[in-house]
């Protein structure tokens, strides 16, 4: 997740003031879980699932980062899972090349990867799902690997798209691995400039980014304060929901606590496309090298995940209007 500066600073001064209550927490999130004794789904392959995110994650990776070699392991992955999971390319290939800028230096290669599901019933409207596989590299001789940001929503982008190549969606799903998030959302920037379909015939952006843990069990999704047409497809889900799901941090008199412009929904927001943003609060390893696999909380993403599945199939079931976000203009 992009976050202002003062909220990184916050998070920093968070793991330095931890009571001895969180630091007990923190290690039991330590413990560190293998894929295949972990939960279990009935919507996905929850194996899968933490595997993807214990690769994703892993030194070999040297954090996931434009500048690094090891990028195209990455992005060689990305690819891979998405013609696994039953995606089909958009054109003739998932790779959407991009330049990302940097300043005093010159570009670098980015590369989103774009691709479908197409739907049944209503094909020419989309469901546009999201998330970010990059981090931020390697810093000071340290690898910040980004379990939870964000292979945590890379990972569930595959789980999704697994669920819905077998329970063909009534709408058209367009999957993006978006790249460069953490230098500016240039990822999510470039594929609102060169969209794949006609901006009208997109009903939202469902954007996931830090979906792994929480001490409080709580997953948030925002976005209803400005496009409340989308609701009730998040309450329903919420009652049956596994975690806490909870709306919010998606108003501007929150100030720093406002999200709508934290990561790469903010992209389409800008463009008045609507969006919903599933994420978790900041935690103790934000941004840190010890953002890693052992420290994620897998019942929790499990369950996180399948709500966010759950949220996307009320939206998919519903029959929209025509025109951006359904026909509803946006009400913030």
């Amino acid at each position: 997740m992009t976050i202002p500066g003062i909220r990184f600073i916050a998070a920093a001064l968070a793991v330095m003031v931890l009571s001895t209550s969180a630091a007990t927490a923190q290690i039991a999130v330590g413990k560190r879980v293998k894929a295949d004794e972990g939960p279990r789904s009935k919507k996905f392959d929850a194996v899968q699932l933490l595997k993807d995110v214990e690769y994703l994650a892993s030194d070999e990776l040297e954090g996931r980062s434009a500048d690094r070699p090891s990028i195209d392991k990455a992005r060689d992955y990305v690819e891979k899972r998405f013609r696994e999971s039953g995606i089909q390319p958009m054109g003739e290939s998932f790779r959407h090349e991009f330049a990302i800028t940097r300043r005093g230096a010159e570009p670098m290669a980015g590369m989103n990867f774009v691709g479908m599901i197409k739907g049944k019933l209503s094909p020419a409207k989309y469901i546009v799902i999201t998330a970010h596989y990059d981090h931020v590299g390697i810093r000071n001789g340290e690898i910040f690997n980004g379990a939870d940001d964000n292979a945590s929503g890379t990972a569930a982008l595959f789980a999704v798209a697994s669920h819905f190549k077998k329970h063909q969606p009534r709408h058209s799903l367009i999957f993006v691995a978006l790249d460069a998030e953490e230098r500016g959302l240039q990822g999510a920037r470039h594929f609102v400039a060169n969209l794949p379909v006609a901006k009208e015939s997109i009903l939202l952006n469902v954007n996931m980014d830090m979906l792994s843990r929480n001490d409080k069990g709580e997953l948030y999704a925002a976005g209803t304060f400005h496009y409340p047409q989308f609701r009730p497809a998040l309450e329903s889900a919420q009652k049956k929901a596994k975690v806490k799901l909870l709306l919010g941090h998606d108003d501007p008199k929150l100030g720093r606590d406002d999200w709508t412009n934290q990561s790469d929904h903010a992209a389409f927001h800008r463009e008045r496309i609507p969006f919903i943003y599933f994420g978790v609060e900041d935690h103790a390893d934000y941004h840190r090298p010890t953002d890693e696999y052992a420290n994620i909380q897998p019942e929790f993403y499990v369950r996180a995940v399948e709500t966010v599945l759950a949220v996307v199939r009320e939206i998919d079931k519903e029959t929209w209007g025509s025109g951006i976000g359904g026909g509803y203009p946006p009400s913030k």
